[in-house]
């Protein structure tokens, strides 16, 4: 397929802007910037703890269920595919799907929301892009030199902007992020990249846990049904769970290659010749073709209104609200029992922002350990 877009690709040598990092970092021999950014990032212990962090159901349901560290490792999977058909930095497009989960808290989007809901009691709020920054760049201490892993500006760039824009008046702390600016292609497609696997993950999760069924996923995902329907006539009389299988293996392929052709599509409809036309542009260009898209929304709300929204799910988010806000407020009513390294922060970050610091990086298991500490406290 010529979809070769390498003149829109981000360079990544030496000379490119996009790999500048804020401390002096020699040049390795036989690695290139963005390849040793992803080696830092899974060396990283925030990515180590993806690992305890629930995708959609919690790791102590099952151990076939996804967990973010494995859902991260099929985007990042998606991801590089896609890059290396269009002819981009597959390096960087890699290194931006390990990385963009890595600001998680512990009971996904539940978590998040809950630890949102916290913060905004005090003027604050939870944003998982802008908490990964500060993992990378200050949380992490790798180096006797610096905190954090000192990621290239192309990286910390994409972990920013890879599933939103920011306005610089709002968040005048990132102006070294080119706000103004589309990101990079590399970046654009990382959202979609995630948004690929856990629409297939989320499926196959679903099936496992017996909250979806087969028959009904096939009458109300079109996507899903199109491409049953195709595995079903070439391998007729084999066990349906093997047709889902192979199913979802082909539902995910012709979202990627939509996701391809639509890229190439759209970049040669605005005569791109450049990484600075991919920036100028007012819009992303890595979108899926109308048709898909308008499959995925469809998919998408089924997926909420059947299983992210389903009763057994519904208590598992009530726990996490509930498990998150107390400790929130226990912590925020005696900071003193805050570890030592988390108590020194309060003076410079305040101690609302320092508590979800220190709640954003537990993982599933961990949390619920402190929960019920501090519910034996209480008794006691």
């Amino acid at each position: 397929m010529a979809n070769n877009l390498h003149r829109l690709a981000v360079s990544g040598g030496l000379d490119d802007p996009l790999t500048a990092r804020a401390f002096p970092a020699p040049p390795h021999p036989s690695r290139t910037p963005f390849q040793r950014d992803r080696e830092r990032i899974v060396q990283a212990r925030a990515f180590r703890r993806l690992a305890g962090k629930t995708q959609v159901f919690t790791s102590r349901a099952s151990d076939h269920f996804r967990s973010r560290l494995t859902h991260t490792m099929e985007v990042a999977q998606i991801a590089r595919a896609v890059a290396a058909e269009l002819g981009l930095n597959e390096d960087l497009a890699e290194t931006l799907a390990l990385v963009h989960d890595i600001g998680h808290p512990p009971f996904g989007h539940a978590g998040e929301r809950a630890l949102d809901q916290c913060l905004r009691r005090h003027g604050r709020s939870f944003d998982h892009n802008l908490h990964a920054l500060r993992i990378v760049d200050h949380f992490e201490q790798r180096y006797a030199a610096h905190r954090g892993l000192n990621l290239t500006l192309g990286v910390r760039e994409g972990i920013i902007k890879h599933s939103r824009d920011y306005k610089e008046e709002e968040h005048p702390e990132l102006v070294e992020f080119f706000l103004d600016q589309q990101p990079p292609l590399e970046a654009q497609l990382i959202d979609l990249a995630d948004e690929i696997a856990y629409l297939t993950a989320d499926l196959d999760d679903g099936v496992e846990s017996g909250l979806l069924e087969i028959g009904h996923i096939v009458e109300h995902v079109e996507v899903f049904a199109r491409c049953y329907s195709r595995v079903r006539k070439e391998h007729a009389g084999v066990e349906e769970k093997y047709l889902f299988y192979e199913s979802l293996q082909l539902m995910q392929n012709v979202l990627t290659d939509d996701l391809i052709a639509s890229i190439m599509q759209n970049a040669r409809a605005i005569g791109a010749e450049s990484l600075k036309d991919i920036r100028r542009h007012p819009a992303r260009l890595a979108l899926f073709s109308p048709e898909v898209e308008a499959e995925r929304l469809q998919e998408k709300r089924y997926l909420y209104q059947t299983l992210y929204t389903c009763p057994p799910l519904e208590r598992e988010h009530d726990k996490a609200e509930e498990v998150v806000t107390a400790l929130f407020e226990h912590w925020i009513n005696d900071p003193e029992e805050l570890p030592p390294s988390h108590f020194e922060e309060v003076e410079r970050e305040g101690l609302a922002r320092v508590v979800a610091d220190y709640i954003a990086g537990m993982t599933d298991s961990f949390i619920l350990l402190q929960y019920a500490e501090i519910k034996r406290a209480v008794r006691r």
